[in-house]
Formats: C-alpha cells, structure tokens, sequence
C-alpha cells in the first residue's frame, strides 16, 4: 500500500472512526444505514425497507 503524508493520514483516520461511530450509533438506535457494496447501495439493518416487488422480479431477470 502506498505511505500517505501524515496530515492526510490523519485525516483518513479520522473520518474513519467518525464512519464507525455513526454506524454503532444508527445500530444502538435500531436505524438502518445505507452502504455500498458490491457496487450498490445497500440498506442494512433490522428496520430496513424490504426491496419491492419491482426490485425484485428486476433480480430475477438478470440472473437468468
């Protein structure tokens, strides 16, 4: 991996932990959080919306 500066690495850090404790917080509050994975935005949490119906016969057709 590439050495960053300090200052940036500090930086990085920082926003980092500021990403961790929001996401411990929405978990303790029962708030779901949308995140990006796999290239999408997915919404994790017990609260979450449940995708529609659209949203998923659009899964189904790409998978075959």
């Amino acid at each position: 991996m590439t050495q960053l500066a300090p200052d940036t690495q500090e930086m990085l850090d920082s926003l980092r932990t500021a990403v961790a404790d929001t996401l411990e917080r929405k978990r303790r509050l029962g708030q779901y959080a949308v995140i990006w994975q796999d290239g999408k935005p997915v919404l994790v949490g017990d609260d979450a919306p449940k995708p529609q119906v659209d949203d998923q016969d659009d899964q189904d057709r790409e998978s075959h």
